[in-house]
């Protein structure tokens, strides 16, 4: 087939007619797509102590008016986490933003400067100097600047096109301007949600309240932010998080607990299998609201912090697969009945990285032998983790219908073809592996995918222009 390229959007056609015309990237004009409008939140409730602000600095030349610089900064010193991508090509932020937290402990952290549309990512000596000089000009806007010997108190994370030098002086400049423009408004905890994005579709932005049990008279907030829709596979992607919340954890703690997260959230979602260079999620936590600190990550406190953070990070990593590039699928992929989780996560992941499937289920073909191959050519499993006699697979409706089943037992079933078609035609689906071990191995893992476009090719095939 050939391609017509217009404005916005592309035809796919043959030589007689127009076949279908797709919408596959955001609106130059910064709009949400009435589609994604529902992910946005109209309103939240953010933590104590903690100020944001996004500003526009023009990063990308093309870029005249849409905030591209965001700073989130702490009234008081923080304690810090984060989880860092591991392809060796790693960004210049990552390193000194590693840095930074190694010399601190995790803890007096004040904020973290983040700019898109340059990921500072290959970019050398000079890319490191770079990020040295953003996190030294945040340092810089507080009355009592640390000292070298402690390092700087700033995180920093940056998002674009890699290879390419950032326009230090332009963002340095701006700085000023950003913390003048620092509040703890909706508006503008969205707005710097917007200063982050990329591809995106629309800002990815939650908040939640919370109580722990040794002060169960006091309300803590966590807020996150989230960006990315393409390049995104573990460990992590082309994606940023940032998380804050005004519970008093050490950094001794809050370390443990992100990585748990992240490795049931952030790791767990993949669009199109790539890592990128600048994966990096954070959480800060500034202790404003008061009450007991968390003392151990497995203390009364410390569980109930970690159900309260992996379901935040599994509900705020979801919506960059909503945004995924092109997609039209939100797809759950679980796999039960696992000797291990281990076993069940490297099943689920390589299913959810399978372009044969993924693009299957853009076309709402039910091809279930396609995930019955992306489960058998799964490596590194344990020995009889996969037995094809007793391996099962259904597609589950979220509406509550009964689901599909399409392998019992290593059996086919008469596949109702229609119902498979109504199942396939719906936003989200659950595909359901059983690896039949028994309820005395019931360990589990969940993946989040998306589907393959025509419009996943088209937007990164044009993403340096």
């Amino acid at each position: 087939m050939a391609a017509c390229r217009k404005t916005g959007s592309v035809a796919w056609r043959n030589s007689t007619t127009t076949l279908q015309q797709r919408f596959y990237s955001a609106p130059t004009d910064g709009h949400i797509p009435a589609a994604k409008k529902k992910y946005v939140p109209a309103s939240g409730t953010f933590p104590k102590g903690f100020l944001v602000s996004g500003t526009h600095v023009g990063v990308k030349p093309t870029n005249t008016h849409f905030p591209d610089l965001a700073i989130l900064s702490s009234e008081r010193p923080c304690s810090a986490a984060a989880v860092f991508t591991k392809n060796r090509f790693q960004a210049a932020p990552v390193t000194v933003s590693r840095e930074a937290l190694k010399k601190r402990s995790g803890e007096g952290i004040r904020a973290i400067i983040i700019n898109s549309g340059c990921a500072n990512a290959v970019t050398g000596k000079g890319g490191l100097e770079d990020a040295n000089t953003m996190a030294a000009a945040v340092d810089g806007q507080y009355s009592s600047a640390s000292g070298s010997s402690e390092g700087s108190s700033t995180l920093v994370m940056s998002t674009g096109v890699i290879g390419q030098r950032l326009p230090i002086s332009k963002i340095i400049s701006a700085v000023p301007k950003a913390f003048s423009n620092l509040d703890n408004s909706h508006q503008a905890w969205l707005t710097t949600a917007k200063a982050i994005c990329t591809t995106d579709t629309f800002p990815k932005l939650l908040s939640t309240t919370f109580t722990l049990p040794s002060s169960p008279r006091t309300t803590y907030s966590l807020a996150g932010m989230t960006k990315g829709a393409g390049m995104i596979h573990p460990n992590m992607a082309t994606l940023l998080g940032i998380l804050c919340t005004d519970a008093p954890i050490p950094a001794t703690i809050l370390q443990p607990l992100l990585t748990h997260a992240v490795d049931r959230s952030f790791n767990a979602i993949s669009v199109d299998g790539d890592t990128s260079t600048n994966d990096t999620v954070a959480l800060l936590a500034n202790g404003a609201a008061g009450g007991q600190p968390v003392t151990s990550p497995t203390s009364e406190d410390g569980k109930a912090m970690q159900e309260v953070l992996t379901k935040f990070t599994q509900q705020l990593s979801q919506l960059v697969v909503r945004d995924g590039e092109g997609a039209t699928k939100f797809v759950h992929i679980r796999v039960i009945d696992s000797p291990s989780f281990d076993d069940a996560r490297l099943i689920a992941s390589t299913i959810a990285r399978s372009p044969l499937v993924k693009t299957a289920l853009y076309g709402k073909d039910a091809n279930w032998g396609r995930v019955l191959c992306a489960i058998g050519y799964t490596q590194g499993l344990s020995q009889n983790a996969v037995i094809p006699e007793q391996t099962s697979v259904s597609f589950v409706p979220l509406d509550g219908s009964k689901p599909l089943k399409l392998l019992v037992n290593g059996e086919p079933e008469a596949v109702d073809e229609t119902r498979a078609s109504q199942i396939l035609a719906e936003e989200d689906l659950e595909i359901l592996v059983d690896l039949g071990k028994g309820e005395q191995r019931e360990h589990e893992a969940s993946y989040w995918t998306c589907d393959f476009s025509h419009e996943y090719v088209t937007i990164n095939g044009d993403y340096r222009t």
